[in-house]
Protein backbone atom coordinates (compact mmCIF):
# COMPACT_ATOMS: atom_id res chain seq x y z
CA UNK A 1 0.00 0.00 0.00
CA UNK A 2 2.85 2.38 0.88
CA UNK A 3 4.66 1.55 -2.34
CA UNK A 4 1.51 2.20 -4.36
CA UNK A 5 0.96 5.61 -2.66
CA UNK A 6 4.64 6.49 -3.11
CA UNK A 7 4.45 5.52 -6.80
CA UNK A 8 1.35 7.69 -7.34
CA UNK A 9 2.98 10.68 -5.60
CA UNK A 10 6.19 10.23 -7.61
CA UNK A 11 4.26 9.94 -10.87
CA UNK A 12 2.21 13.06 -10.06
CA UNK A 13 5.35 15.04 -9.15
CA UNK A 14 7.10 13.84 -12.30
CA UNK A 15 4.20 14.87 -14.55
CA UNK A 16 3.91 18.23 -12.80
CA UNK A 17 7.61 18.90 -13.30
CA UNK A 18 7.37 17.89 -16.93
CA UNK A 19 4.40 20.22 -17.50
CA UNK A 20 6.09 23.14 -15.77
CA UNK A 21 9.25 22.64 -17.82
CA UNK A 22 7.39 23.08 -21.10
CA UNK A 23 7.60 26.49 -22.76
CA UNK A 24 5.04 27.71 -25.21
CA UNK A 25 5.98 29.87 -28.18
CA UNK A 26 4.05 32.78 -26.70
CA UNK A 27 6.01 32.55 -23.43
CA UNK A 28 9.30 32.44 -25.26
CA UNK A 29 8.49 35.55 -27.32
CA UNK A 30 6.82 37.52 -24.53
CA UNK A 31 8.29 40.95 -24.00
CA UNK A 32 8.69 42.24 -20.50
CA UNK A 33 5.51 43.86 -19.21
CA UNK A 34 3.38 42.85 -22.20
CA UNK A 35 0.77 40.20 -22.69
CA UNK A 36 1.60 36.90 -24.34
CA UNK A 37 -1.84 36.84 -25.98
CA UNK A 38 -1.75 36.66 -29.78
CA UNK A 39 -3.94 39.77 -29.98
CA UNK A 40 -4.36 43.28 -28.62
CA UNK A 41 -7.56 44.17 -26.82
CA UNK A 42 -9.66 46.88 -28.37
CA UNK A 43 -12.99 48.55 -27.75
CA UNK A 44 -16.08 46.75 -26.48
CA UNK A 45 -19.24 46.34 -28.56
CA UNK A 46 -22.77 45.87 -27.25
CA UNK A 47 -24.86 44.08 -29.89
CA UNK A 48 -28.64 43.92 -30.07
CA UNK A 49 -30.26 41.42 -32.43
CA UNK A 50 -33.64 42.71 -33.64
CA UNK A 51 -36.33 40.92 -35.61
CA UNK A 52 -38.94 43.18 -37.18
CA UNK A 53 -42.32 41.91 -38.17
CA UNK A 54 -42.87 41.33 -41.88
CA UNK A 55 -43.20 44.57 -43.80
CA UNK A 56 -42.48 46.80 -40.76
CA UNK A 57 -38.72 47.29 -41.02
CA UNK A 58 -39.02 50.82 -42.47
CA UNK A 59 -41.51 51.74 -39.74
CA UNK A 60 -39.03 50.54 -37.12
CA UNK A 61 -36.27 52.64 -38.71
CA UNK A 62 -38.58 55.69 -38.70
CA UNK A 63 -39.24 55.20 -34.99
CA UNK A 64 -35.61 54.80 -33.96
CA UNK A 65 -34.52 57.72 -36.15
CA UNK A 66 -36.40 60.03 -33.78
CA UNK A 67 -35.43 58.27 -30.55
CA UNK A 68 -32.42 55.95 -30.61
CA UNK A 69 -30.32 57.95 -33.07
CA UNK A 70 -30.47 61.20 -31.02
CA UNK A 71 -29.59 59.24 -27.85
CA UNK A 72 -26.54 57.68 -29.49
CA UNK A 73 -25.49 61.01 -31.01
CA UNK A 74 -25.69 62.72 -27.61
CA UNK A 75 -23.83 59.83 -25.96
CA UNK A 76 -21.10 60.19 -28.60
CA UNK A 77 -20.94 63.95 -27.99
CA UNK A 78 -20.50 63.31 -24.26
CA UNK A 79 -17.92 60.59 -25.01
CA UNK A 80 -19.98 57.91 -23.26
CA UNK A 81 -19.80 55.80 -26.44
CA UNK A 82 -17.30 55.88 -29.29
CA UNK A 83 -19.67 55.00 -32.14
CA UNK A 84 -22.68 53.00 -33.20
CA UNK A 85 -23.73 51.09 -36.27
CA UNK A 86 -27.02 49.70 -37.48
CA UNK A 87 -26.90 46.82 -39.93
CA UNK A 88 -29.90 45.70 -41.96
CA UNK A 89 -30.08 42.39 -43.78
CA UNK A 90 -32.09 39.29 -44.48
CA UNK A 91 -32.96 36.86 -41.72
CA UNK A 92 -31.67 33.36 -42.44
CA UNK A 93 -34.89 31.80 -41.14
CA UNK A 94 -38.08 32.70 -39.27
CA UNK A 95 -36.23 32.72 -35.94
CA UNK A 96 -33.29 34.92 -37.02
CA UNK A 97 -32.73 38.67 -36.66
CA UNK A 98 -32.70 41.06 -39.60
CA UNK A 99 -31.28 44.12 -37.82
CA UNK A 100 -28.11 44.29 -35.77
CA UNK A 101 -27.43 47.36 -33.63
CA UNK A 102 -23.84 47.75 -32.46
CA UNK A 103 -22.73 50.30 -29.87
CA UNK A 104 -19.00 50.78 -29.31
CA UNK A 105 -17.60 51.58 -25.86
CA UNK A 106 -13.96 52.41 -25.15
CA UNK A 107 -13.48 49.48 -22.73
CA UNK A 108 -15.23 47.29 -20.16
CA UNK A 109 -14.82 49.96 -17.50
CA UNK A 110 -17.19 52.17 -19.52
CA UNK A 111 -20.04 50.00 -18.20
CA UNK A 112 -19.31 51.04 -14.59
CA UNK A 113 -21.87 53.69 -13.68
CA UNK A 114 -23.25 53.67 -17.23
CA UNK A 115 -26.85 54.11 -16.13
CA UNK A 116 -25.92 57.19 -14.07
CA UNK A 117 -24.40 58.73 -17.21
CA UNK A 118 -27.08 57.58 -19.65
CA UNK A 119 -30.24 58.41 -17.66
CA UNK A 120 -29.76 62.19 -18.11
CA UNK A 121 -29.13 61.65 -21.84
CA UNK A 122 -32.30 59.59 -22.16
CA UNK A 123 -34.33 62.16 -20.23
CA UNK A 124 -32.96 65.01 -22.35
CA UNK A 125 -33.60 63.31 -25.69
CA UNK A 126 -36.58 61.00 -25.09
CA UNK A 127 -38.42 62.57 -22.17
CA UNK A 128 -39.62 61.13 -18.89
CA UNK A 129 -39.51 57.50 -17.84
CA UNK A 130 -43.23 57.23 -18.61
CA UNK A 131 -42.74 58.61 -22.14
CA UNK A 132 -39.88 56.17 -22.75
CA UNK A 133 -42.03 53.26 -21.57
CA UNK A 134 -44.82 54.26 -23.95
CA UNK A 135 -42.36 54.31 -26.86
CA UNK A 136 -40.99 50.91 -25.85
CA UNK A 137 -44.49 49.41 -25.68
CA UNK A 138 -45.30 50.87 -29.09
CA UNK A 139 -42.23 49.17 -30.55
CA UNK A 140 -43.42 45.78 -29.28
CA UNK A 141 -45.95 45.84 -32.13
CA UNK A 142 -43.26 45.97 -34.80
CA UNK A 143 -40.14 44.30 -33.45
CA UNK A 144 -38.74 41.72 -31.08
CA UNK A 145 -35.33 41.78 -29.42
CA UNK A 146 -33.96 38.29 -29.96
CA UNK A 147 -30.85 38.79 -27.87
CA UNK A 148 -27.98 40.96 -26.81
CA UNK A 149 -24.24 40.33 -26.52
CA UNK A 150 -21.21 42.19 -25.32
CA UNK A 151 -18.00 41.43 -27.20
CA UNK A 152 -14.48 42.82 -27.22
CA UNK A 153 -12.86 43.78 -30.48
CA UNK A 154 -9.40 42.32 -30.90
CA UNK A 155 -6.54 42.97 -33.29
CA UNK A 156 -4.34 40.00 -34.08
CA UNK A 157 -0.62 40.58 -33.51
Amino acid sequence: MKIRTLAIVALTCGLSGFCLAQTSPSTATKTSGGSSAPYNEGSVWALSMIKTKTGLTDEYFKQITGTVKPVYEEAKRQKIILSYKILDGEASDAHDFNILILVEYPNMAAFDGLRDRMDPVLAKVMGSEEQRQQMAVKRLDIREILGTKTMREITLK
